[in-house]
């Protein structure tokens, strides 16, 4: 039902009436009207609800082009509905469950509709941090070459006091070469295998023998390691938020389930049913 209303909405920015809009008093209000079709009435109300599920490129329009449109389309689906004798069945299911959901939706602002405080904040986040286990990082650099033999002369190279980083702008066929093969901080699983291993067995400050992976044969620098940075509050501040509202909303779904009195009757029910369309024709 929706998506028929919006796609109409859509469709009527095509063809707009060319009547002029009438003027309207200073003070106005959800309920003013502004058309009467057949004895029912079309409210400001109407209006600015159907505008707020119009897609965004359609709210660029000036305000008069999009008053106009959405009052004629109201105004044809008014006229519309109104050759329909009598709601079928999924029509009136459709209805109600568009009403449940609405009032649903409703009560869900109020519970999580204002931000969480900073108190509430605070003590996600120390929560959430105590539950990040410790994981280690290493910062490695190196120079990728296509043969062992080139790998070893540049171990050669290093022994005998050549700059790392000099070398590996000059020599590394990799990406990283001309930023001085530096790889930055990975944790494990984040490199191939044997390069991982090779890297996270080092020693800081040492380099490794050649090292051979699907990319060619690497001389490995380790830099640096330690355990990894928490996240800051900041960073994962749209996160907390979202949990601690998704929190509240369960903690309000279950007060009032244990308030309520719910019985299903779905002993022998063949789930299966839920894609039998033929039962919404009467």
């Amino acid at each position: 039902m929706r998506k028929l209303m919006m796609a109409g909405a859509i469709a009527c920015f095509g063809v707009l009436s060319t009547a002029p809009v009438m003027a309207q008093e200073s003070s106005v209000d959800a309920s003013t009207v502004l058309a009467v079709v057949n004895g029912t009435e079309i409210t400001l109300g109407h209006v600015i609800l159907l505008r707020t599920q119009l897609p965004e490129q359609y709210l660029q329009a000036p305000d008069d082009v999009l008053f106009e449109g959405i009052l004629n389309q109201l105004i044809d689906q008014t006229l519309l509905g109104d050759t329909v004798a009598t709601d079928s069945l999924e029509m009136r299911l459709a209805l109600e469950n568009e009403a449940r959901a609405i009032r649903a939706a409703s009560a869900i602002d109020g519970v999580i509709g204002t931000e969480p405080t900073e108190e509430e904040l605070q003590a996600a986040y120390q929560e959430t941090v105590a539950a990040i286990p410790e994981e280690e990082e290493f910062n490695a650099s190196h120079i990728l070459v296509e043969t062992e033999d080139e790998a070893k002369a540049i171990i050669s190279e290093l022994e005998g006091g050549a700059d790392f980083a000099e070398l590996a702008k000059e020599k590394s066929t990799g990406p990283s070469g001309p930023n001085g093969g530096e790889l930055g901080w990975f944790g494990r699983g984040s490199m191939v295998p044997d390069f991982e291993n090779a890297a996270i067995a080092l020693d800081v400050g040492a380099i490794s023998a050649p090292v051979q992976t699907q990319f060619g044969w690497h001389v490995i620098k380790l830099n640096d390691k330690r355990i990894k940075p928490a996240p800051t509050l900041a960073e994962i501040r749209d996160q907390l938020v979202q949990q601690i509202q998704s929190q509240k909303l369960e903690a309000r779904i279950t007060e009032l389930r244990d308030g309520a009195s719910v019985e299903t009757m779905t002993e022998g029910f063949d789930p299966a049913n839920i894609r039998n369309l033929d039962l919404l024709t009467e």
